[in-house]
């Protein structure tokens, strides 16, 4: 008798240690989900405190490009308004705005010598291309880690943890079909 009771007991405390483990290396993973997830958050706002200095440089040479200017103000709040409301979606085709405007106000800057001599030009260029980088390779993290921890949740048996204990899955950051095309580049160099 004593001996079923203590395999019983075993057993239970034997599930129990299972349930914990597997508990804990979930919070793991939608802690690293969440963690990449601030990184990205963290490069966007760098990038839109960099955008106003770009744009007052820009104006300040560029008197005749005020839609170009515009579309990249534009672009830069819907950014902002996407990673406000955590909508991962309007945050992609704000995100592509935003690159496209930043791509056709450096092209257009081209035209202006002046504004391409501009040591703050020069800067700010550098220094909102390599948050573009970095925001790129945290939204490749950022991806890597929302998709092993939806694995895990759909998992059996880690799903008998994660369903009654409500974790959710995360979103991933997708691109848009254009975002995926090829780029034209003999347009770039036509005048």
């Amino acid at each position: 008798m004593t001996s079923g009771l203590l395999i019983f007991t075993l057993l239970l405390v034997s599930i129990a240690l299972w349930g914990v483990a597997i508990y804990n290396q979930l919070v793991l993973l939608k802690n690293n989900a969440s963690k990449a997830w601030s990184n990205i958050a963290v490069l966007l706002k760098q990038r839109n405190e960099e955008l106003p200095k770009l744009i007052t440089v820009c104006k300040e040479h560029m008197k005749y490009e005020k839609d170009t200017l515009q579309r990249v103000i534009e672009a830069r709040s819907k950014v902002a308004n996407a990673m406000n409301s955590g909508d991962l979606s309007a945050l992609g085709v704000a995100e592509e705005q935003l690159r496209i405007g930043l791509g056709n106000l450096f092209a257009v800057a081209e035209d202006y010598p002046e504004l391409k001599a501009s040591q703050a030009f020069l800067q700010l260029q550098r220094r909102i291309t390599s948050l573009e980088d970095s925001i790129a390779d945290r939204r490749e993290f950022y991806n890597d880690a929302a998709t092993i921890n939806n694995v895990r949740i759909e998992q059996f048996p880690d799903l008998l943890i994660a369903r009654p204990l409500s974790f959710k899955p995360y979103r991933l950051m997708t691109f848009s079909s254009a975002e995926k095309a090829d780029v034209d580049v003999a347009a770039h160099f036509q005048s």
